[in-house]
């Protein structure tokens, strides 16, 4: 055996091992926040920023379509490139074996054809003739059945926990509009009569959030998973309701009930984790979220609608100091995902989903509350 056919060998080897560890990492393993599959990440940030650049182009709606294809698709092409990788490495081992097969005088195109036929088939026509080459044989079928049956029971797991993850966001639309805005949850709340119920309305989302945090962490491909409604999405809703909590904390005497400080919590480190996951830069603020005037505008009408809050001044600089453990990660996540990040108040009327109809050009139906 020449020199040139070991080092194919172990390269070969090393190749199946690695994609087979990648598969593993990635669909198998429970990661902690800082064991990431560095290959498939790497793919996703190679083929997002251009894929990102080009749907920039492009109008609102067709832009958010093109977006919304780039998960699917390449959680597809992870998955070829994981069987080519196997495929490939498998070939080079037959290869370096000379005499796995019975063609004689087979070339490496011939091993690559018989090394994709057990892959997928685990039958051929090109029999091995010694005991390495069935052995290695038997190791790519049974890798075969692994990454297959693996990856089609992945898939309804992911599809389910995006589907539940869309429940929530479509069910902010009624209570903060569209895109969701803290401003329109608290001032629906407080004018409304309300108040009270918000407390337990933002405990539920402790859940949703957790739930969010594990799940995109174990399945970061679901980040890049687009709502059906161009404006909504996962990130927006997160980031309104963790605005709704950081103003109740703030603004009130009690410094808000416990359903809006253990969801604050469960948020700001959900931000924190996933913008460390999907590595993401912590930009500058382009522009201010919220303005003292238009906080005073909040304050000032649920302190009318008879809410009770602490002074304005002072109410102010706790959301300040509150803003800044979350807000420069739901920039980074916003930035790096192109999903819109929403301000603390609506610009213009509120839009709320339920009220429209997009077979009727979204015009609306009846005025409605």
């Amino acid at each position: 055996m020449t020199v040139a056919r070991v080092v194919v060998g172990i390269a070969g080897g090393l190749l199946v091992l690695a994609m087979l560890l990648e598969f593993f990492v990635t669909f198998l393993l429970p990661r902690r926040v800082k064991r990431d599959p560095r290959f498939a990440r790497a793919l996703y940030r190679v083929a997002w920023r251009p894929w990102r650049a080009l749907a920039a182009r492009l109008p609102e709606t067709p832009q958010d379509t093109m977006l919304g294809f780039f998960g699917p698709l390449w959680l597809i092409a992870n998955i070829a490139i994981w069987s080519l990788g196997i495929i490939l490495g498998f070939a080079c081992l037959f290869w370096t074996a000379q005499s796995s097969l019975s063609v004689t005088g087979a070339d490496f195109g011939e091993y690559l054809y018989y090394s994709a036929t057990a892959f997928f088939s685990a039958s051929t026509n090109l029999d091995p003739a010694n005991g390495i080459g069935r052995a290695l044989q038997i190791s790519e079928a049974a890798c075969g059945f692994a990454v297959l049956f693996i990856a089609i029971g992945y898939l309804p797991s992911l599809y389910q926990a995006f589907s539940r993850r869309e429940v929530a966001v479509s069910q902010l639309d009624p209570r903060a509009g569209s895109p969701p805005t803290a401003g329109t949850l608290l001032l629906q709340a407080g004018e409304r009569g309300r108040w009270d119920e918000l407390g337990s309305y933002l405990a539920e989302w402790e859940t949703w959030t957790a739930e969010l945090m594990e799940t995109h962490l174990a399945y970061p491909v679901l980040g890049y998973f687009r709502s059906q409604h161009v404006n909504q999405n996962w990130l927006a809703s997160l980031v309104s309701v963790v605005d709704a909590c950081a103003f109740c904390i703030a603004s009130t005497a009690d410094e808000g009930d416990d359903g809006a400080i253990l969801t604050f919590a469960i948020g700001r480190h959900a931000l924190a984790d996933l913008a460390h996951v999907f590595r993401v830069r912590l930009p500058e603020p382009d522009h201010e979220r919220l303005a003292r005037e238009q906080f005073d505008e909040v304050h000032g009408r649920l302190t009318s609608a008879g809410v009770s809050l602490v002074d304005p001044g002072e109410a102010w600089t706790h959301l300040a100091h509150l803003r800044r453990a979350y807000e420069p990660y739901a920039r980074g996540l916003s930035a790096w995902l192109a999903l819109r990040l929403p301000d603390w108040m609506p610009a213009g009327e509120v839009e709320k989903n339920w009220r429209l109809a997009a077979w009727q050009s979204r015009r609306r139906t009846t005025r409605l509350p």
